[in-house]
């Protein structure tokens, strides 16, 4: 069988109040780290979520 394209990772708010989201990518077609605006609901507003490996 072939191995997975696509890989789990985790984002991380830039709030710092340790809420995060879990999704996965397409790790041929996007190679650079992945950064979007989403909702954190323990700042209670839209901030920046980056990329960071699940351990």
């Amino acid at each position: 069988m072939a191995k997975s394209v696509t890989t789990k990772i985790k984002l991380i708010s830039s709030a710092d109040t340790g809420f995060y989201y879990v999704t996965r990518k397409n790790s041929r077609t996007m190679t650079d780290k992945l950064v979007l605006k989403k909702y954190d609901p323990i700042a209670k507003k839209h901030v920046e979520f980056r990329e960071s490996k699940i351990k």
